[in-house]
Formats: structure tokens, sequence, C-alpha cells
């Protein structure tokens, strides 16, 4: 294993502990990472999907057990941005003037959900046990979808502070609902994936066990250690590096 490869397991580590503590896979985190430390481009793609396959499960089947994935809610979402992530993925459009916009969307987010925390309790209390109503679910997940072709990103970063500040879910359900999210649309890329794989590096056995590790630590934190309060900031964080990527063009 050479220093760079080393170097970025754990860095991998520490991105899917913090993206998965609130429901996300990472790869923003990712793609970032590995264009920063100089990963050949054709490995990028295909490496990140894999890495937020795996993150993107763990954190399904642990936020499922403890009961904050309900599947009635996910559902409008997915039907609908399945298909339009994968037509917008084709879309020839002026990318910098895109990444520059839904960047400065996502530090409005972010100091909105950094203001929300303190009185994230209330809010929990009064959005528990709702119902995503199903024709503004449809046009989110149509919208997210959209946002996500034109970006590379699963879509969880625009997900997550929707439901939050429509009052939908509480936050650990909204951090479930993000992952199912997520790892529906990275199985439905799982194509593109296996037709890519002479493209994966020798490395990503290493890689994947990074990730498992802060996958386990990250959703540990984010279904047990942190509280509601602590989510949000967490997420808050998460926004912020995701808005840094795509203003910096990482």
């Amino acid at each position: 294993m050479t220093g760079t490869e080393l170097l970025l397991a754990a860095l991998f580590l520490a991105v899917a502990a913090l993206y998965s503590s609130v429901g996300h896979a990472g790869a923003s985190g990712y793609i970032a990472t590995m264009a920063l430390l100089g990963l050949a481009p054709e490995q990028i793609r295909p490496t990140a999907l894999a890495l937020n396959l795996l993150v993107g499960a763990i954190g399904l089947v642990r936020f499922g057990r403890a009961g904050h994935v309900r599947w009635r809610n996910v559902l409008p979402f997915v039907l609908a941005s399945a298909p339009a992530a994968y037509f917008a993925a084709q879309w020839k459009l002026p990318k910098d003037s895109y990444s520059m916009l839904l960047g400065i969307v996502l530090l409005v987010a972010a100091a909105g959900i950094f203001r929300s925390a303190s009185h994230v309790e209330q809010d929990d209390l009064r959005s528990a046990g709702r119902r995503v109503p199903w024709l503004p679910g449809l046009l989110i997940g149509g919208a997210i979808g959209v946002l996500s072709g034109l970006t590379g990103t699963g879509g969880a970063i625009f997900l997550t502070p929707l439901l939050l500040f429509a009052h939908w879910m509480p936050t650990r359900e909204a951090s479930g609902t993000s992952v199912a999210f997520v790892w529906i649309n990275s199985l439905t890329a799982l194509a593109g994936l296996v037709q890519s794989t002479r493209a994966l590096p020798d490395a990503l056995p290493l890689w994947l066990g990074a990730v498992a590790v802060g996958a386990v630590l990250g959703t540990q934190l984010g279904l047990k250690w942190l509280p509601p309060r602590g989510l949000r900031y967490a997420l808050g964080a998460v926004l912020l590096v995701a808005a840094g990527k795509l203003l910096l063009g990482a």
C-alpha cells in the first residue's frame, strides 16, 4: 500500500463517520477527497459509488432496525428521483454555474439547520408521526433527482434539510429516510459500477474496510451518542463540507 492509499483510507473513515451520523453515505466527500489527492478521474466515480453503497447499506440496516425508516415516507421521493437523476445526468449544462448556485443554497441551509438546533426538541415533537404528502413528495423527489444528476451527489444533502424545514419528521427519522433514499438511488447506478470494474483501484478492499468502520461509528453517533441537537449540528457541518466541495469545484 502506498502512503496516498493509506491516507485516503483514513480520510474515507472520517468522511463516512461524519456523513453516516446524519443518514448520508458520503459520496460528495469521497469525490472531493480523491480529486484533492489526485486519483485518476476514471477511478473516482466507480470508487465513490462502491463506498456509497456499503456505507448506505450499513446506515439503512442500523437506522431501519432502530425504527427510523418508514417506507411510506421514503417512496414518494424515490419514485420520482431515480428516473429524474438518470436523465439529468445526461444533460449538457454549464456545471460551474449550477455548482455555485447549489453551493450557496447549501450554505443557507446549513445556517438554517444551525439556527433550528436551539428548538429541536419542540420541532421533533410537533413532526412525530406525520406522513409525507404524495404530490409534494414526488415533486421534491424529482427536483432532487435532477440536482443529483447534475452534481453527481447522492441527494441526501438536499433532502434532509428539506424534511426538517417542512416539519415532516423528527431529526433521526429524517436521517433514516435520507439513508434509504441514498442507498436506493446508489443501487440504481450499480449497472454503471459493474461496467466500470476495470477502473476500480487495487486499494478498494482497504477503503471499503475503512468506510465500514466509519459507518458503524457514525451511525452509532447518530442513533445513540448524539442528542437531536448535536445531530443537527453534525448535519450543518456536513452541509458546509458539501457546499465547500461545490463552490471550490473539488
